[in-house]
């Protein structure tokens, strides 16, 4: 079984950076995508960014422009950099990645515990 262990939220005043990271437990034999999602209370789960096994990303249309995707594929990681921080971030952050473990079985679903970004206003 894999975790994804999400490190980097807290407490930032509006305007301000924050940089969340996730870390895989064990490799994969191979990556379809990994992103970042955030649910904020009352509110289902939005993509925040992803990014696929070519290194094509995909941002929400309230974070383009000012959060940044990349991962570390010979660590199992993927970062997110968010910049500009509104209080309208405020949310949950959940890492995800689809992968596999041998060709023969089809992609699973992993998800981290999820970390708290709060923006102050």
């Amino acid at each position: 079984q894999v975790q994804l262990v999400e490190s980097g939220g807290g407490l930032v005043q509006a305007g301000g950076s924050l940089g969340l990271s996730c870390a895989a437990s064990r490799a994969f034999f191979s990556i379809d995508y990994m992103g970042w999602y955030r649910q904020a209370p009352g509110n289902g789960r939005e993509l925040v960014a992803r990014i696929n096994s070519g290194g094509t990303t995909t941002y929400g249309d309230s974070v383009k422009g000012r959060f940044t995707i990349s991962r570390d594929n010979a660590k199992n990681t993927i970062n997110l950099q968010m910049n500009s921080l509104k209080p309208e971030d405020t949310a949950v952050y959940y890492c995800k990645i689809v992968g596999r473990h041998n060709f023969v079985n089809g992609p699973s679903d992993y998800w981290g515990q999820g970390t708290q970004v709060t923006v102050s206003s």
